[in-house]
């Protein structure tokens, strides 16, 4: 049997909050770049040192332009708590 707490529902307008967040043209626009960055090291292939460097600062990019979004929810759930 699934059990449900408060803790694990989501209110109403949360994830409508987060997908707005992720809408943000800066949002959009830096993600959009650093895939594009890595589309660009993949096309001309990785032969040197230089290259995987390019390939892992995109790669971090990414990655933190992803967290940005897991943060913004996790702020809204603390935000919630101390509010409740």
């Amino acid at each position: 049997m699934l059990t449900e707490n408060s803790e694990t529902l989501a209110r109403p307008g949360e994830n409508r909050r987060i997908l707005l967040s992720a809408l943000r043209i800066e949002w959009i626009g830096q993600t959009v770049a650093s895939l594009c960055w890595i589309g660009s090291v993949m096309s001309y292939g990785i032969s040197s040192i230089g290259d995987w460097l390019q390939l892992v600062a995109a790669s971090a990019w990414l990655l933190a332009n992803i967290a940005a979004i897991s943060t913004f929810e996790a702020n809204e759930k603390v935000d919630r708590n101390a509010n409740a």
